[in-house]
């Protein structure tokens, strides 16, 4: 919409997607901060969240606390980017990857909801199937529009080979993994959002750096027309993360439910993807990563040799279990994942 004063009447300042990506992200930021009071004040004894049963004693006193705080700030960002952004695939297919995954996460999370019971709503084998459906049809669309499928790893300037179609199934993994990686990682006030919003941050500097000819053919990075819209869709979540942050900090007024965590995490997969850094998700999505790995080194050995390597998984209740409060937990992974994405960022000059 903005640009399209520009376009049409001449306002310069719209034509820049700086501009327009500040903009977008303030009017997700103040949009979340106005909306999520109304909704935790109307969700109070309709939306709260049970907790799992599992969990350490201290998360039971949490089970009166609102969820599907997602609805909310995906919605916010979604209005954000309608207002902001030039339409384009990249920007379609993101709008379609948010709205898709919140609805997956809705129904796992009324189902949750209704039933009063953590272990109610979708079941794994039910949700893994519609996210890999998803995915798979998001990352063939992309493919069927001519999106490069070479393979690029981190501190190389060249791509390593050409995936061909074998980049959709790739693709897909991608998506689901991350998707259902930040899903893993949101189980303290705060845990999610913030490594979030530092890998949003820097895919926003790829998207920007990649759609720019000239910055792109200076660093080696690969030059994709039309992907530097990518970096509204990055900071109008950005602003609408920041302002659930405002009620999610500890102690957590509302949660973001699957329905934020499933979206989040599938548009970071996306953005990894649109800016050919599915391998430096290693470092962008760090936290994200290393909670799966704990889940699945805890299951494969309990399943294996009856035996657990962590006191809980996912490893922030091991943490937990240790005597860390949730503060201190949160906190240091933060500081993990902040640094993990400088490193992520320096790869950019270090090619």
């Amino acid at each position: 919409m903005l640009y399209y004063l520009y376009y049409h009447f001449g306002i310069n300042l719209f034509h820049y997607i700086s501009v327009r990506s500040i903009i977008a992200f303030f009017i997700s930021f103040f949009l979340t901060l106005y909306l999520i009071p109304k909704f935790i004040k109307w969700a109070k004894d309709k939306t709260t969240q049970p907790i799992y049963e599992l969990a350490p004693e201290n998360h039971k006193i949490k089970s009166k606390t609102p969820s599907m705080g997602g609805v909310i700030f995906i919605s916010s960002a979604i209005i954000a980017i309608l207002i902001s952004a030039v339409f384009n695939i990249y920007v379609i297919l993101s709008i379609a990857t948010l709205l898709i995954f919140m609805l997956i996460g809705m129904i796992d999370d009324l189902g949750k909801i209704l039933n009063k019971d953590n272990q109610a709503g979708l079941s794994a084998k039910n949700k893994f199937i519609l996210q890999t459906i998803a995915a798979f049809f998001i990352s063939l669309i992309l493919y069927l529009n001519h999106f490069d499928t070479k393979l690029f790893i981190p501190f190389y300037k060249y791509p390593l080979f050409d995936m061909h179609f074998f980049a959709v199934f790739f693709w897909t993994f991608v998506i689901v993994g991350m998707s259902n990686a930040v899903n893993l990682t949101d189980g303290l006030d705060g845990l999610a959002t913030v490594p979030s919003i530092f890998s949003l941050f820097t895919l926003s500097i790829f998207s920007y750096l990649m759609g720019n000819m000239i910055f792109s053919h200076y660093l080696f990075l690969p030059f994709e027309p039309g992907i530097g819209e990518v970096v509204i869709i990055a900071t109008s979540l950005i602003g609408a993360l920041l302002g659930f942050l405002w009620y999610n900090a500890n102690p957590a007024e509302i949660f973001m439910g699957d329905s934020g965590s499933l979206s989040i995490g599938a548009i970071i997969g996306l953005l990894a993807i649109l800016t050919k850094n599915e391998i430096l998700l290693i470092f962008i999505g760090f936290i994200f990563i290393i909670e799966t790995i704990s889940v699945i080194l805890q299951v494969t050995s309990f399943k294996t040799t009856g035996k657990r390597i962590f006191l809980m998984a996912p490893i922030h209740h091991h943490f937990e279990k240790l005597g860390w409060d949730e503060n201190k937990v949160t906190i240091r992974f933060w500081i993990i994942a902040f640094i993990m994405n400088l490193i992520a960022i320096l790869s950019i000059k270090i090619r």
